[in-house]
């Protein structure tokens, strides 16, 4: 294993001292129990929204934290869920009287002790919902989940769900927006290369030289199936018609697309494959109005691509363009 850390034990933590050096102006970072907030957290009179989930997926969802997002995240340890304790003292940190959004993947620990928090703090009175994110169309239940994972949705409902608390709207209708977001946010995802957990120090799992996993999970875990090496081409169609033939979108449908590259794939790679998905979806009939292409949730250093697909109306796509500014995304 060869990786730019010193010890495998210290790797979330520097990599926090990190984020507090680089972006003093954005974010602020507590430790003990570790997690991140705004740098002006709380904000008053603002529905605060709140994310996290294991380490190994930056920027998802530290990178995400500042105005017109988050206002906190909460990282656990690499792959592993972070504690009820992190988000109980995130949410307090962050609340400002307007009530506080949870915006979970669809992991089992996630859920789990994002629920624990959410009852503690409800009791000494603050007003919590929570919104689980589970768009992934590869498999129904893996290691992790009961259920479809969560994917890439979970950047839009950040995303979006910021922009919607930062414009003043009650926590019933940021909730609205996250819960738009599940229902019409689908994504899929493959892997050419497995990452290496440090505290394991070898792959998650072997792929042959001309094989890949399709469905591939962003812990690693077991996809569709395993095959040949194919073509961008092959592969997109392949991803593509999984994707929107599960809710199923219909011609005439307007899309915000993210080609996401898993934390390992070049970016000359993930243009070409957007490339690809742009032709994919005119021939459905479908119009992109929206994208992102580059690493917004990844694995490690896993080498592959995840394709996220979302039908928008007119309030989506202008809470999609409202200011953002964040460590990982800033426009407007």
């Amino acid at each position: 294993m060869k990786k730019l850390i010193n010890n495998v034990d210290d790797v979330v933590i520097e990599a926090l001292h990190g984020m507090e050096q680089a972006h003093p102006d954005l974010l602020k970072v507590h430790y003990n129990p570790n997690f991140l907030t705004r740098a002006d957290a709380p904000v008053k009179d603002k529905v605060a929204v709140i994310s996290g989930g294991g380490s190994g997926h930056e920027p998802l969802h530290g990178g995400f934290v500042g105005k017109g997002m988050l206002d906190a995240a909460c990282p656990g340890e690499i792959f592993t869920s972070p504690t009820p304790d992190q988000m109980e003292e995130a949410t307090k940190a962050v609340s400002g009287g307007k009530g506080v959004l949870h915006i979970v993947k669809n992991y089992s620990g996630d859920v789990m002790n994002f629920e624990m928090a959410a009852d503690i703090v409800q009791g000494e009175g603050i007003e919590v919902a929570s919104v689980v994110i589970d768009d992934d169309v590869a498999v129904k239940d893996s290691l992790y989940t009961e259920g479809r994972r969560g994917v890439g949705s979970t950047v839009f409902a950040e995303k979006l769900c910021g922009a919607a608390a930062e414009k003043g709207m009650t926590l019933e209708e940021v909730t609205n927006i996250a819960k738009f977001v599940k229902e019409n946010g689908r994504s899929m995802g493959m892997a050419l290369t497995s990452c290496i957990v440090p505290a394991a120090g070898n792959p998650t799992f072997d792929l042959g030289a001309e094989e890949i996993e399709i469905g591939i999970g962003i812990h690693g875990e077991p996809g569709r199936e395993r095959m040949k090496m194919k073509t961008a081409t092959e592969l997109v169609e392949m991803m593509g018609e999984a994707v929107v033939s599960d809710i199923p979108f219909k011609s005439g449908d307007e899309l915000i697309v993210m080609v996401n590259g898993m934390g390992g794939t070049p970016l000359i790679e993930l243009y070409l494959l957007y490339n690809q998905v742009a032709a994919f979806a005119k021939a459905k009939g479908l119009k992109i109005v929206r994208n992102l292409v580059g690493n917004y949730i990844t694995s490690l250093e896993m080498q592959g691509f995840s394709l996220t697909m979302m039908r928008v109306n007119k309030e989506i796509v202008e809470l999609w363009d409202a200011p953002v500014f964040t460590p990982a995304l800033k426009w407007g």
